[in-house]
C-alpha cells in the first residue's frame, strides 16, 4: 500500500490551487502498513481530513514534508518519466533552444516551473547535467536518467549526476557526483551561449558548471558596453566579461574572491579574444573592492551570490545588498551604467528595488532604472508557485 498522508481541516486550500508544496505543519496523521513506508523519498499520496485524493508527491523530512508530483491519480513509472522530459523538452523546443548552433547550453528541467519538484537537468552540448534537490528525486535518477536517452537519443552521449551538494544533508545518501551513462574524456568542454564560447567543468564547477539563468541579462551587457570600462564583480567564470568585450568594450576587469574563478574567467577572455584583448583578472573580496574604486567604470555589475538563503537571515541580507549598490552607485563615473542581481528566491522584485532605491539616496545621486531583468524562459516559473521567480535585476543609468 501506498502511504497514505491526511491534512488537517482546511489545510488543502493550497494545494487545490495546484501549489507543489504541502508543509509539515499542514499534515494530521500519516496511514502505512510499514513505518519504513514511509521513509524519505517515498512516494506518498496526499488526502484531505475528509479522505478525499488531491495528490501524489515525495515524502521529505523537514518544513516541506511533500513535494507535489501529480494532482491526478497516475502510475509514476518509467513512462510516466519519459512523458514529463518530453513535455520540458518540448518547451525548449519552442524557445527555440534544442537545435540552435549560435546556443548549445541550456535548462532542460527547472524544478517546480518544470512539474518536477526537485530535480535540475541542464545540457551542455552532448551531456546532460542532473542535481538532485531531494532525495525522492535521487532514488529516481536512473529513471530520469532513462527518460533523457528516450526523448534525445544520440544526441546526448552522457548523463552526469552532480547531486552530492544539492540532496539534503540529513538524509546521509552517502551520494557521489559520477556518469549515470556514458562518459566523457574532458575535464572542460567548450559550449557555446549567443555565438559566445566559454570552458564548463560539471565536475568540478559550481552549481552544474555554469550560470546559465544569465544568458538574457548578458547579452544585454554587451548591448550597453561599447567603448566602456568595465567591471564585472562576482565574475565566477566571467560571462559577463566575455560578452562586455564582445560589446566592444575599452577594458574590462573581472573580481572574485576565488582564485579558481579568476583562472577559469581568464581561460574563457583568451578563448574568445587572445591574450592581446585589454582585460584584467583581479583575486579579492569584491564587497572589499568596491571600497574604493574612484570613477574608473562606467559599467558595473554587480551580480553576488545569494546572500539570503532562507527568509531568517534577510534582514542582514538586504543590508549587505543595500551597502554594495551604495558603494557602485557613489563611484560610477557620471552616466555609468550599473547591472544589479539578486538571485535569493527569499529577497522578492518589490523588496530587491527597495534597497536599490535606498542605496541611491544613501550615494545621493540621479538614478533611473532602464530594465527590470528577470531569468530567462528556460527557468520558467509555474504559475502556481510564484516562489519560482528567484532572479531578479535593474539596469541603472546613474547621471
Amino acid at each position: 500500500m501506498t502511504p497514505q498522508i491526511y491534512l488537517r481541516k482546511g489545510k488543502e486550500e493550497s494545494l487545490m490551487r495546484r501549489h507543489p508544496w504541502i508543509f509539515s505543519g499542514a499534515i494530521d496523521y500519516i496511514k502505512a502498513e510499514d513505518e519504513s513506508e514511509i521513509a524519505e523519498g517515498a512516494l506518498v499520496e496526499v488526502y484531505t481530513r475528509s479522505g478525499e485524493f488531491i495528490a501524489q508527491g515525495h515524502y521529505q523530512i523537514g518544513s516541506i514534508a511533500v513535494r507535489v508530483l501529480s494532482f491526478c491519480r497516475e502510475t509514476i513509472d518509467q513512462e510516466w518519466w519519459n512523458r514529463r522530459i518530453a513535455v520540458a523538452h518540448d518547451v525548449r523546443r519552442t524557445l527555440g533552444l534544442t537545435d540552435n548552433p549560435d546556443t548549445n547550453c541550456y535548462r532542460l528541467v527547472h524544478g517546480e516551473g518544470d512539474a518536477l519538484p526537485g530535480l535540475v537537468v541542464d545540457i551542455y552540448g552532448t551531456a546532460a547535467v542532473v542535481q538532485c534537490h531531494s532525495v525522492g528525486m535521487y532514488h529516481a535518477r536512473m529513471e530520469i536518467a532513462k527518460a533523457i536517452r528516450a526523448t534525445y537519443g544520440d544526441k546526448i552521449t552522457a548523463i552526469y549526476d552532480k547531486s552530492s551538494q544539492t540532496v539534503p544533508f540529513n538524509a546521509r545518501l552517502g551520494a557521489v557526483d559520477g556518469y549515470l551513462w556514458g562518459s566523457s574524456d574532458h575535464e572542460s568542454h567548450i559550449v557555446t551561449e549567443n555565438g559566445e564560447k566559454f570552458l564548463v567543468n560539471w565536475e568540478k564547477g559550481q552549481k552544474t558548471g555554469f550560470f546559465l539563468d544569465q544568458r538574457e541579462n548578458r547579452e544585454l551587457v554587451k548591448r550597453y558596453a561599447k567603448g566602456r570600462t568595465v567591471l564585472n564583480t562576482f565574475c565566477y567564470t566571467g560571462g559577463f566579461s566575455v560578452y562586455a568585450m564582445a560589446g566592444g568594450a575599452r577594458k574590462v576587469c573581472s573580481v572574485d574572491s576565488s582564485e579558481r574563478a579568476v583562472t577559469l574567467a581568464t581561460e574563457n577572455m583568451v578563448l574568445n579574444f587572445g591574450r592581446e584583448a585589454d582585460f584584467c583578472e583581479i583575486a579579492a573580496d569584491a564587497v572589499e573592492y568596491l571600497k574604493d574604486i574612484g570613477d574608473k567604470y562606467d559599467l558595473i555589475i554587480l551580480d553576488p551570490p545569494a546572500f539570503a538563503k532562507h527568509h531568517k537571515v534577510l534582514g542582514n541580507a538586504l543590508q549587505g545588498y543595500k551597502r554594495l549598490n551604495a558603494r557602485a552607485i557613489s563611484q560610477i563615473k557620471p552616466g555609468g551604467i550599473l547591472f544589479t542581481f539578486s538571485c535569493s528566491q527569499a529577497v522578492s522584485k518589490e523588496l530587491f528595488r527597495t534597497t536599490v532605491f535606498s542605496a541611491a539616496a544613501i550615494a545621493g545621486r540621479n538614478v533611473r532604472i532602464l530594465h527590470q531583468m528577470t531569468q530567462p524562459a528556460d527557468h520558467p516559473i509555474s504559475i502556481y508557485h510564484p516562489e519560482g521567480e528567484y532572479l531578479k535585476g535593474l539596469v541603472l543609468y546613474v547621471e
